[in-house]
């Protein structure tokens, strides 16, 4: 007799033509499937608690915007909000500058190739 760990069943016969069929079964598939997604997320819950349990510790420093900005820093306003140009930024075409032409050559300093 063969024994599906997946199923938890037993087979009524041990043979490659009866375990192809169980194994191509419907059932069987959707038992396979939930099995490694508890083990995925068990996985991620086990990283989860052991990051929170270091964090907790101190061996993992907080995040750099975890932290109120020292006073006196700018942050510069999200790229929705007009105002004006930033440096090595293109001013956009409804502020009065030129339209954006696609680059030629290299970029120029200050600004990352896409891609």
């Amino acid at each position: 007799r063969f024994y599906c760990d997946y199923c938890d069943t037993y087979l009524t016969h041990d043979s490659p033509s009866v375990r192809k069929t169980h194994c191509s079964g419907r059932k069987h598939k959707e038992n396979v499937k939930d099995y490694y997604q508890k083990w995925m997320e068990e996985q991620a819950q086990s990283l989860i608690d052991k990051t929170t349990a270091a964090f907790q510790q101190g061996k993992i420093p907080p995040t750099p915007f975890s932290a109120p900005p020292p006073a006196g820093a700018m942050i510069p306003p999200p790229p929705s909000i007009p105002g004006p140009p930033r440096p090595g930024m293109m001013p956009a075409p409804h502020m009065g500058g030129p339209p954006m032409m696609p680059m030629m050559g290299p970029p120029p300093p200050g600004m990352m190739p896409v891609g």
